[in-house]
């Protein structure tokens, strides 16, 4: 096997699962680029990325730029070398990167392009409904994860699915699809498939507008909501209770389809339960946080916090 020169580039604990299995099938990995240091907590102290912490255990070069056209830093980048960039969940990268090495650079996304670009495929897919998602490798170019595909390989997603869930999936199967689009690349047996330039489904960044949960909606779509930003953003809402208005974060929820006459929001509550009346049915909230407190699930929180009986989400 010949040994390509290979740049590594990304963030998260979703791109070391990548980096790991390139180490753990003998590439040749030349340099890694992550975000520089910085700070974080009350404390202050000094944060590293989940890509540094791993690839100083594996003893690897590590470069961290602010500017991505750095002339320095270019000159860094040029000076290892690299046959091939791989870059999983990065930033964008200008083209006096992404062109540098002879092979070009691939992308890692977590979905089936062109369906889902963005900053966000995961949590949208499961908004949106989908039983199926998957991960793509494709070329990058001068827009957003719009480049020639690589490879392809497709998950199902199940109706109980959360995004933190399809995340770890994902993951796996994605640094599955690296190591099979690196192998390609290195054999020079590869065909792309370019994208189409237009595509129903965007996979924009999550803000708070978009987490908020709209209680007029249907049960399906709030349902999915739910899980979809779970546990992370997490979907939230105003909780109107006894004259006083808090905002309030619901991780797990279940749906119960039955008919009722109550207006949207209105919570029904027992000891032990917390539904939501919306149209044709219930959520049932399962796992929830109040401001200052640590998140639950309704029986706890049930054991010393009281609605009363006007008490809606809104």
């Amino acid at each position: 096997m010949s040994r390509l020169r290979i740049i590594f580039m990304g963030t998260p604990e979703f791109a070391v699962e990548s980096l790991r299995a390139l180490i753990k099938d003998n590439r040749n990995i030349v340099g890694v680029i992550t975000t520089p240091d910085k700070q974080a907590g009350r404390g202050r102290k000094i944060s590293q990325s989940a890509v540094k912490e791993f690839a100083l255990k594996e003893n690897l070069n590590i470069l961290q730029p602010v500017n991505l056209k750095d002339p320095v830093f270019l000159k860094e980048l040029n000076d290892l070398k690299a046959d091939l960039q791989i870059v999983v969940a990065f930033r964008m990268l200008p083209k006096e990167v992404w062109a540098m090495p002879t092979f070009g650079t691939f992308n890692l996304h977590a979905s089936l392009l062109p369906q889902y670009r963005g900053a966000a495929p995961i949590n949208w897919a499961i908004i949106n409904g989908e039983s199926k998602t998957g991960i793509s490798t494709f070329f990058i170019n001068e827009n957003i994860d719009t480049g020639a595909i690589l490879l392809q390989k497709e998950v199902p997603i199940s109706n109980s699915c959360t995004a933190g869930e399809l995340h770890d999936v994902l993951m796996k199967v994605g640094s599955e699809l690296v190591i099979d689009t690196v192998e390609l690349i290195n054999m020079k047996n590869y065909k792309v498939q370019e994208q189409p330039t237009t595509y129903p489904k965007p996979a924009p960044k999550l803000n708070k507008e978009n987490c908020k949960i709209d209680w007029t909606a249907t049960l399906d779509s709030i349902y999915n909501q739910i899980r979809g930003l779970s546990p992370y953003p997490c979907a939230w809402s105003f909780l109107n209770n006894k004259d006083e208005t808090i905002e309030i974060k619901i991780y797990k929820a279940s749906k119960i389809t039955e008919s009722h006459s109550l207006e949207a929001g209105r919570i029904v509550f027992s000891k032990k339960e917390i539904k939501v009346a919306v149209d044709n049915g219930y959520i049932n909230i399962l796992d929830l946080k109040l401001p200052g407190k640590r998140k639950m699930d309704a029986k706890s929180l049930l054991n010393g916090y009281t609605f009363d009986e006007n008490a809606k989400l809104m």
